[in-house]
């Protein structure tokens, strides 16, 4: 008891000596006289008594800031020397409640709120914890250096995830652009100009701009992965191979190529997906898997593949993918593979056939007839490809029906080259001519 006598003399002492230098105007006085009351109280571990005097201090008539924002940040560095789970809570709490609202403690607010949440995450409540996040939008902290602003928004991405809520994870990932990862870190900061904010030193536990990147675009994979979004994938994954770190790493990169070759091949063809098969194929670093280069060009040639032998050439390959980095590439990837080998094969025989039977282009697919006419209506309606069905008759067009316009465009294009045939061909034969005429005058 006489303990806490002495801890309440010393108390009240200092807080007379607090009053005087506020209501002189003495920041620095001020300052060191709220810090020393919180140290007293963490050197006794009065832990409660720290909490009701921070805020006590923190409501005090006409408390100067500066008061408030060293008071909060020393009270802090208490955090992790707190007893137990309880006693951190309820410090993290009232710290909390004495920064919100203003203005000159959002990043501290910013931080109490990651550590709390954190702590939340750690006890299993994943949907509190992603709730406490989302109060705080770091996006308009104009001090808060750039690299912990994008560390916070990945947090708040990765407990949405967690929480399996997509919608509000695509959100908030979209207050980040990707653009923002490409910026120069080597050029020298420019010191701040009169009257703007300074930029605070982000901590040191926050990682590099370039490993943010591989973070945002891992947790965008997640994303895309819950609706088999299979292009999007392979362009995060495109991603995150571009960075110098991974690049350097053939241990690093061979995976990822490999996941990239495997979400090329299981996205529907489109004009971006063609692009990004063209420029894989170029990659030199392909000739280090040479079984995927083999299995791209198959994709590129105009020619039928066998799905059967396909799966049995690839099919280890394809199970290998679940021990790999990234984990497995789905469950209905490979029901998603079967379909695009046949949507490959309709558009390969679009491109040597005008017209063709329903059961020679089933028996070019390897599939029933059903099966053969579901798949080619469903590239029509996703306007992959242009196709008329006959049923009666059972043929297949894959012309588009011309206009007149473009009919006698046509006739006058052959026409065109027909007539530059014939001019060809006089000179031709006035060479010749002309050639013998010389050689018998000799």
């Amino acid at each position: 008891m006489e303990g806490s006598g002495s801890l309440d003399a010393q108390i009240e002492s200092l807080l007379n000596v607090e009053k005087q230098m506020r209501l002189n105007g003495d920041v620095a006085g001020t300052k060191k006289a709220a810090i020393d009351i919180l140290q007293l109280c963490f050197e006794n571990r009065a832990w409660k008594t720290l909490n009701d005097q921070i805020v006590v201090l923190s409501k005090r008539r006409g408390q100067l800031k500066q008061a408030v924002t060293a008071m909060v940040q020393q009270a802090m560095q208490y955090i992790d020397q707190t007893p137990d789970v309880e006693t951190k809570i309820e410090l993290i709490k009232t710290l909390n409640s004495v920064s919100a609202g203003k203005i000159y403690v959002e990043i501290e607010r910013a931080r109490l709120i990651k550590r709390l949440a954190k702590i939340k995450e750690e006890q299993g409540q994943i949907a509190e914890a992603a709730d406490l996040m989302q109060e705080i939008a770091v996006e308009t902290f104009g001090a808060m250096a750039k690299t912990e602003k994008i560390a916070f928004i990945l947090e708040q991405v990765r407990l949405c995830l967690d929480r399996q809520d997509y919608v509000r994870a695509q959100i908030l990932s979209r207050k980040i652009s990707p653009r923002v990862f490409d910026a120069d870190t080597s050029k020298e900061k420019k010191k701040p100009k009169e009257g703007e904010s300074i930029v605070e030193e982000a901590p040191a536990d926050i990682p590099s701009l370039l490993e943010l990147k591989r973070i945002y675009y891992e947790l965008m994979i997640r994303y895309y992965s819950h609706s088999n979004d299979y292009l999007e994938i392979c362009r995060c994954y495109k991603s995150i191979y571009e960075i110098p770190s991974v690049k350097e790493d053939s241990s690093k990169w061979i995976p990822i190529l490999r996941k990239i070759c495997w979400y090329l091949v299981l996205a529907p063809h489109d004009p971006m997906q063609s692009s990004l098969l063209n420029s894989t194929l170029d990659d030199k670093n392909l000739s280090e898997i040479p079984h995927f280069r083999s299995l791209l060009k198959q994709l590129i040639t105009m020619e039928v593949i066998q799905w059967t032998s396909l799966w049995n050439t690839f099919k280890d390959e394809f199970e290998n993918e679940k021990n790999m980095l990234g984990g497995s590439l789905g469950d209905k990837a490979a029901d998603d593979l079967k379909e695009r080998v046949i949507e490959h094969n309709i558009l390969v025989v679009s491109k040597y056939y005008a017209r063709i039977t329903v059961k020679r282009l089933a028996q070019l697919l390897c599939l029933t007839v059903e099966e053969a006419e579901k798949h080619l209506s469903d590239m029509v309606v996703s306007k992959a490809l242009i196709a008329k069905v006959d049923r009666p008759m059972g043929i297949v067009s894959f012309q588009s029906v011309k206009d007149s316009n473009d009919i006698l465009n046509s006739w006058a294009t052959n026409l065109e080259k027909l007539l530059d045939l014939v001019e060809k061909s006089c000179h031709q034969i006035h060479k010749e001519t002309m050639v013998h005429k010389a050689a018998l005058k000799l």
